[in-house]
Order: structure tokens, then sequence, then C-alpha cells
């Protein structure tokens, strides 16, 4: 079957995805940036002016928002509802990160569920003259919230995640990994097939490391890659996109009057753990599974979120501390022999204001919150693995 022609798209876009807009374009010659006047009244309401109007009769046109705050909604939704209606050919909302996902039930009577109140706008958008529009959200927060969109708008839900997988894959603890455990086989198959008896000791030791695979992994300083969830919820929805890596699930459970973080399958021992998550906001849920992690053996701990909340500056807890103007200092603990003992003679000759506080190897986040994206740049252990590629191909559906 003959695939059909690409078409020419022109991206507009708010303020804040500026950046993340260009990146986009850049991602094909397809994708035309357009401007719009962004602009405010003396009383605060916003004045807009979409650049070009005439000119887009006829064109596919995208826009891609950033829902940041209540503050910038009113606004971009204004623009939102006016392109459609400008006899264009079909239209498409990027929204990376919907806002609201968080709310989307009700636990007791009076309580009001945003993300019902956001899908119930959104699914009121002007449809195009091609149709209903095209809504591009990733990794919305309760997989029932795609049920909450009407009928006059088509949801296509993504994903961040094969951006971590490509990211895992290229770790170089991935790479030794991978590496030796080839050469490990091809050794083990040539002396087993050649019967040389002066392999004999090197078939010995192969297959005593193989048996125990954690001894080889503080032999060779190199750790599997296990990917753990902060709760079920975590797991029901990215699972099967991971399932080649091996898992752990953590728990909150309660005891007394304290909600603790437990293991509730698989182990972490010897291993780079990455715990995946959607979202972030205060972070707590991350340093808990972090430090029970540690606690059973994890030799490097990372985090995954497609979505950087971080309110009220609360990234800053994770910022790798080298210096002594921090408040706040977090205990760490390595449990190969080797590193504990290392840490002990830094800790013992360096003072309190100079330790450095490294919980987290990396922390990988996508640039869906583009606030926090400008916030945390060259902070270690922060990375922020791009969405452009992947919305540059969802604006060709």
């Amino acid at each position: 079957m003959e695939k059909p022609m690409k078409k020419q798209v022109l991206l507009f876009y708010c303020v804040e995805s500026q950046d993340l807009a260009r990146q986009v374009a850049a991602q094909s010659d397809l994708i035309q940036l357009q401007s719009i006047n962004w602009r405010s009244f003396d009383d605060g309401f916003p004045n807009l002016f979409i650049n070009d109007a005439q000119d887009i009769r006829g064109q596919h046109v995208a826009f891609l928002a950033s829902f940041s705050s209540p503050g910038v909604i009113f606004e971009q939704l204004s623009v939102i509802f006016a392109l459609p209606r400008l006899f264009v050919a079909s239209f498409t909302l990027v929204l990376p990160f919907f806002p609201t996902g968080s709310f989307e039930r009700m636990e007791e009577e009076g309580d009001v569920a945003t993300a019902f109140t956001m899908a119930r706008i959104l699914s009121n958008i002007p449809i195009s003259r091609g149709g209903p529009t095209s809504l591009v959200i990733y990794d919305i927060h309760a997989l029932q919230e795609r049920f909450y969109f009407g009928d006059n708008v088509l949801p296509c839900f993504e994903t961040g995640i094969p951006l971590l997988k490509q990211r895992l894959h290229q770790l170089p603890d991935a790479k030794k990994a991978s590496t030796f455990h080839d050469l490990t086989i091809f050794l083990l198959l040539s002396s087993f097939l050649r019967r040389l008896p002066s392999l004999y000791f090197l078939r010995r030791y192969i297959f005593v490391c193989l048996k125990r695979p954690l001894s080889l992994i503080r032999i060779f300083n190199i750790f599997q890659v296990v990917v753990a969830f902060p709760d079920d919820g975590a797991w029901k929805r990215f699972h099967k996109q991971l399932d080649h890596f091996p898992m752990v699930v953590c728990a909150k459970v309660r005891e007394g009057d304290k909600r603790i973080v437990r293991i509730k399958e698989g182990n972490p021992s010897g291993c780079h753990v990455v715990i995946v998550d959607d979202l972030v906001q205060s972070g707590g849920t991350l340093i808990e599974c972090q430090k029970v992690l540690a606690a059973h053996g994890a030799a490097k701990v990372s985090a995954y979120v497609t979505h950087a909340v971080f309110p009220k500056h609360s990234w800053e807890r994770f910022v790798h501390k080298n210096d002594g103007n921090h408040r706040h200092y977090w205990k760490f603990s390595f449990f190969n022999a080797n590193f504990l003992y290392h840490g002990y003679l830094i800790a013992s000759n360096t003072s309190q204001s100079e330790i450095s506080e490294k919980a987290f190897a990396y922390f990988w986040i996508t640039d869906s919150c583009p606030l926090t994206v400008k916030a945390i740049a060259n902070k270690a252990p922060f990375e922020v693995l791009s969405l452009a590629g992947s919305i540059s191909d969802a604006l060709q559906i």
C-alpha cells in the first residue's frame, strides 16, 4: 500500500513553548513556524492578534500549548478556539502536559474533578473544514481520562517512554554489560567446543561468574539496569512498554500514623535502578523510593518522569550540591564494600559543608514543562529528553 504524502504544517505556539516549537520545526522542512502577538490590555486581559490570518486558509494548522498555570490558560484557549474558524484545512492541538490530570475523580461529595472540566472545555473546540480537532497529549496521568473527551475532538495519547529506552541503551553501564556479556558467551562456547585444557581455569571462572552475577558486577563494575515503579499505578501504565527490563515494584504501606515505602516485588541489589513515573511535583515519593532501593543494595539510583512539574522550586532538593551554600544535605551510602570504604575516607577528611549529595545518578525529564526546563538548565543530575521528534511525527498523523 502506497504511503500517503506528508502534509505541510503551520505551527503556532505560546510564549513558553517557543524553544520547543523551534526544535519541532528543526525536525522537518514540512513544519513552518507562525507567530502570534501576545499582548495585554491595561486591566490584564489578553490583547491577541494572529499574524497572516488570511494566508493560513486551506492549510494544516497546529498549536503548541503549555498550560503551566491558570493565568495563561485563558489567553491560549482564546487562540485555540479562534484558529479552527479561520477556514483551515485541519487543526491539531499539541498539549504535552495535561495539567489537571492528577485530580480526575471525586473521593467525597463536594470534590470538583477539574480534569473532567478541562476535558469538557477542550472537547468544545470548533471543528475545522477537515473535521474535529486532533488533540495530542503525552502520558496523561490517569488512563481513564481518555474517556473524558467528547466526540468533537480526536485525542491522540503519546508517551515519552521511547525516549527513556533510547537513553538507557546509551548508558555506559549498558554498553559495558553488553560487551562483557558477549565476550563471556564467546569464550565459554569456544572453550567448550574446542575443549582446550589450557582454558580450563578460565572456563571454571566464567562458570562461577555466570552462576553468581552479583560477584561479576562487583569485580567488573558493571550494573544491570533495572526499572522501578513507585506504586502499582505506575506499573500498570508503563510495564508493558518496559517489559524487557527487570522490574522492581514499590508500594506505600501504613504503619501506625505513618505511610512508608516498601519494596513489593523485585530485587535491586547490585543494579542501576531507574524509577519511572509519569510526573513529579514535590518529589517526596521519589526520594523515599531512592532510600528504600539504596537500603536494599542498589548500586545506583536514577529517575525518569515525563512531566517535571516541580512547583515552588522543589527541583532544588534533587540538585547535586557541591558547595556549602545549600541548606539541606542528604545522607547516602553505597553497599559495594569498596565504595563504602571510599565514602568513609572522603567524609572523614571533608567538612560537613563540603559533602556532595548525589542520591540520584541521573534525573531524566522531558520538555513538556518549559518553565522547569529553563530552571534546571545545566544542573546535575537533570537531563532533558526532548519531545520535539515525537511531536513532529504526531503532526503528520
